[in-house]
């Protein structure tokens, strides 16, 4: 069994710090439990890291909705078109339906909405408790101790309010100088807080140690590419590359191994493989500890369907990727990716069985596409993991809704259920496999994005760390493989072997790079944001997806200048009794 690195939030019952008080004064009493800065019992090295413990913890979204998880393959991929919701239209309806994440028609009623919003200052709470605590503890913690415990705890800050800005854009700042009894309400949200995660990531690089003492904990080098990533976000190129090239060169691992790609592609998604050199910063998951909580909960939902014991989990189809997606593998008879987006058009378009009853004769896509294709996509005629090979329509519930595949990283191996999966609730798909919030195949591509735009950047450099991440990709060994040994499909893959000609020319490739590399990873819409193309991007790809499922798209639409951020949950807004601003045209 994969033993728990950071266990289980234990604290979570007694840890309910309220995010914002209500006006009434005679309403500001500590509910029973609630943890303050004072409290002897908590000032222990024991109790400061328990709390600690109760911040990580909070990363996968616990006690809220799927969306609440750091892991956005809602608001990240079927927003950013990677997937749609998947299973069929009346499944998780109502006024919290994914549905509206694909259509771009979130409401500020809109559940979800708000359960992200409460599941970020919830993990903030945290943090800002652990750091209350610093400054009583006890004599057995140490001066190193509270260096240490303080640059997690505004790591973790920082990576919650990071959730925040890109998701909401103006959102209220709350440190651990506010008193949570008195005077929060004044706080509204019409300030920048850009400055304010910065400030908490480079707390923490300064601060942290280069090597951890267990595996999931922030070290200085996460908080340096998270630093770097939040420059890159603001444009900050010159400051970004700067980073971005330490953590490269000099970037370790928690337990001290130099930050690399691991060989197989695969391996990035595996369970058995989990805090490998190429995970920089992960959500931890476990399984068998006795709460289901503390396992990668919030992908319970993601696996095909109705596949009983020659499957993983037997439900429920959601995250089902998208027509879109698949047909971005392509590639030319070079290796190369069709970067003119004619992989949308005629013979280019991927080979699929939608319609085709799983009895029915069907022979797999036979042109060249990226290997990288069959660890992402589940489709039909190649090997799905060590389960079967994918048998089409009997693992779909609705394709006319979902369309004809289903999702691959992230599902656990046969060889792995029962042990790396917990089998004590309704579904096995309760797995321990982490999720990397940073992984250094991302950090390679996002350091590209900052040679490209940085004064002193190089455009060579670039291609060489786009080049990196194809190398890998190109090994063979690693490639799905069919059960006599041959390799499932036409995988064709190769280098950029000429310079880039242009910073255009560039951009293209890397944001390609990206699309294909990190797929169904979360980060697709908020990429399209920070690159000022969502609207021209989304609107083309809903143009394409929607008459092959129409159920789920048609008449749906982008909306430049509001679809980029979610709006402000109205119960926030009603608790606030009008101090915080709504987003544009909500």
């Amino acid at each position: 069994m994969k033993k728990p690195i950071i266990k289980g939030a234990t604290l979570t019952a007694v840890l309910m710090l309220a995010t914002f008080a209500c006006k009434d004064k005679f309403l500001d009493l500590s509910p029973t439990g609630t943890l303050r800065g004072g409290d002897s019992q908590l000032s222990t090295k024991s109790g400061i890291e328990s709390t600690l413990i109760s911040t990580y913890a909070q990363l996968n979204g616990r006690g809220f909705s799927r969306i609440a998880s750091s892991y956005n393959w809602v608001r990240g991929s079927i927003s950013g078109g990677e997937a749609n919701k998947g299973s069929n239209s009346g499944d998780a309806g109502g006024n919290s339906n994914f549905t509206t994440f694909q259509r771009y028609e979130l409401l500020p009623t809109n559940g979800d909405v708000n359960d992200k919003w409460r599941a970020m200052y919830e993990g903030i709470s945290r943090a800002n408790t652990v750091l209350r605590l610093l400054p009583t503890a006890g004599s057995d913690v140490t001066a190193d101790d509270k260096k240490r415990i303080s640059g997690e705890a505004r790591f973790l800050r920082g990576h919650y309010y990071f959730e925040l800005k890109r998701s909401y854009n103006m959102v209220p700042y709350i440190d651990e100088t506010v008193d949570y009894g008195t005077g929060i309400e004044l706080i509204k949200n019409d300030k920048d807080i850009w400055p304010q995660i910065e400030a908490d990531f480079k707390y923490a690089q300064d601060n942290l140690p280069e090597t951890s003492g267990a595996a999931g904990r922030a070290n200085k080098w996460a908080a340096m590419a998270y630093l770097a990533k939040t420059y890159l976000y603001e444009k900050k190129y010159n400051d970004a590359k700067t980073l971005f090239d330490q953590v490269i060169s000099s970037g370790v691992t928690a337990n001290g191994k130099k930050y690399a790609l691991v060989a197989n592609y695969s391996d990035a998604f595996n369970a058995a493989k989990d805090n490998n050199e190429e995970s920089v910063f992960a959500i931890q998951a476990a399984a068998n500890t006795g709460d289901v909580a503390n396992s990668a909960q919030e992908l319970d939902l993601n696996f095909p369907y109705n596949t009983g014991s020659n499957g993983p989990a037997g439900c429920c189809g959601f995250f089902a990727p998208s027509f879109e997606l698949a047909n971005s593998f392509r590639v030319n008879t070079n290796g190369l990716p069709l970067l003119d987006g004619s992989y949308n058009t005629g013979t280019n378009q991927l080979k699929n069985d939608q319609g085709i009853d799983s009895k029915a004769d069907f022979v797999p896509d036979a042109g060249p596409v990226d290997p990288r294709l069959d660890w992402s996509i589940g489709r039909r005629g190649i090997p799905y993991l060590d389960w079967q090979v994918h048998p089409g329509l009997t693992w779909i519930r609705d394709q006319g809704f979902a369309g004809p595949y289903s999702p691959k990283k992230f599902v656990f191996y046969k060889s792995q259920d029962k042990t790396l999966t917990d089998g004590s609730s309704w579904t096995d798909g309760y797995s321990a496999i982490n999720y990397s919030i940073i992984r250094f195949a991302d950090v390679l591509l996002m350091a590209a994005e900052a040679e490209i735009d940085a004064t002193t950047g190089s455009l060579e450099k670039a291609r060489t760390y786009v080049n990196q991440v194809r190398t890998r990709a190109a090994n063979k060994d690693a490639w799905v493989k069919t059960a006599a040994g041959a390799n499932a499909a036409n995988y064709v893959i190769s280098n950029y072997t000429t310079a880039f000609a242009s910073k255009d020319a560039a951009r293209t490739a890397v944001q390609f790079e990206r699309k294909l590399e990190l797929s169904g990873e979360g980060h697709r819409f908020y990429d399209l944001v920070r690159w000022g193309v969502a609207a021209d991007v989304l609107n083309k790809f809903l143009a394409y997806e929607s008459p092959k499922l129409s159920v789920g798209y048609s008449g749906a639409k982008f909306t430049a200048g509001k679809d980029e951020y979610m709006p402000i949950p109205q119960a926030q807004m009603d608790l606030q009794s009008g101090i915080f601003k709504q987003n544009p045209n909500y």
